[in-house]
């Protein structure tokens, strides 16, 4: 059977996108065949298909970070036909086709069982970001942090993990600051559950190594020196969570937070994430995150769609979740 997929091509220097047929005999090697549902534009995917960043190692390839579907074909022992899964991280959209397509062919091992509650659209929604959000609440307040210690900053919160971190920390029962460069978007942040704005360039310039306290932990998306300044003004035995380099991969810090106050700085990694691990974000996603808060966070597009949603995301255009119905 023939499917459509955006292909992404390189031909000198430059990177084509375009949604083409493809046959199932041209998909990679796997041990599971998914008829992909839907799958998610991220800042990474945004990367690939503009080609601003060296995301895709081989080429042509099929881009997209993520996806979610039900499965067609399997000689895997945990995935049987008819399960419906979801894929992130991983090879996808670097060295293994990845969302942008009708059809998947992956290793059974990068895929989690979607818990019942969960729809495939549901689970694209939260995508690797919410896997991401997750695993970051999950560090900040597994035994240490509880609300009663006070606020949890979330910096890059009008993204798709900051979005979703906001939301599951609220629901948590935490009161949440949002560290955003996009203040005339407040009022989405407090839809989200945000008790607080704060303006990103607050934290954006070099600061003092060690500062007033101001809260109890945080789940960072942006490094440099705005990671920095969340560690300087971390409570004592603070936690906080770092998943991203918005700002930049630089951290030009002190060891102070650290050996004055005991902050814990724990690193957050969706990509590799053991089997184990990911079940139980997607399980705990399903409880504590309301899909009501979610769905102001979520718009749907279709395939030919998404590289300009690419562009418009890389822009600082794009709120929130960007769906995408490969069906549509």
């Amino acid at each position: 059977m023939t499917f459509n997929a955006l292909l992404a091509t390189q031909t000198s220097d430059r990177i084509a996108t375009d949604v083409v047929q493809l046959e199932e005999g041209q998909l990679m090697a796997g041990n599971v065949t998914v008829a992909v549902e839907y799958s998610t534009v991220n800042d990474k995917d945004a990367l690939a298909v503009t080609g601003r960043g060296p995301i895709i190692r081989q080429f042509p390839l099929i881009p997209g970070i993520d996806f979610s579907g039900v499965v067609v074909a399997s000689s895997h022992p945990r995935v049987a036909e008819g399960d419906r899964v979801v894929a992130t991280g991983w090879g996808l959209s670097q060295t293994h086709h990845g969302g942008f397509s009708q059809r998947a062919r992956v290793d059974g091992d990068w895929l989690v069982t979607l818990p019942d509650t969960l729809s495939t659209r549901q689970a694209m929604a939260i995508g690797t970001a919410g896997l991401t959000a997750m695993l970051s609440v999950v560090a900040v307040s597994l035994d240490k942090l509880k609300p009663e210690r006070g606020d949890i900053l979330v910096t890059g919160a009008n993204g798709g993990a900051g979005s979703i971190a906001i939301a599951l920390l609220s629901t948590l029962g935490y009161r949440v600051i949002a560290a955003t460069g996009r203040m005339q978007q407040a009022d989405y942040l407090h839809r989200l559950g945000a008790a607080e704005i704060i303006d990103r360039a607050t934290l954006s310039t070099p600061g003092a190594t060690i500062a007033r306290e101001r809260w109890a932990g945080a789940i960072d998306a942006v490094g440099s020196h705005t990671l920095a300044n969340v560690l300087a003004q971390t409570r004592y035995r603070g936690v906080v969570a770092a998943f991203g380099l918005a700002q930049g991969a630089d951290l030009p810090a002190s060891v102070l937070p650290f050996i004055l106050r005991n902050v814990t700085l724990a690193g957050i990694d969706s990509v590799n994430a053991p089997h184990a691990l990911r079940q139980t974000a997607w399980s705990r996603l399903a409880r504590d995150l309301d899909p009501d808060t979610l769905a102001h966070t979520v718009r749907v597009i279709g395939l030919a769609d998404v590289t300009q949603v690419a562009e418009d995301l890389l822009a600082g255009r794009v709120q929130g979740r960007t769906v995408v119905d490969v069906n549509a």
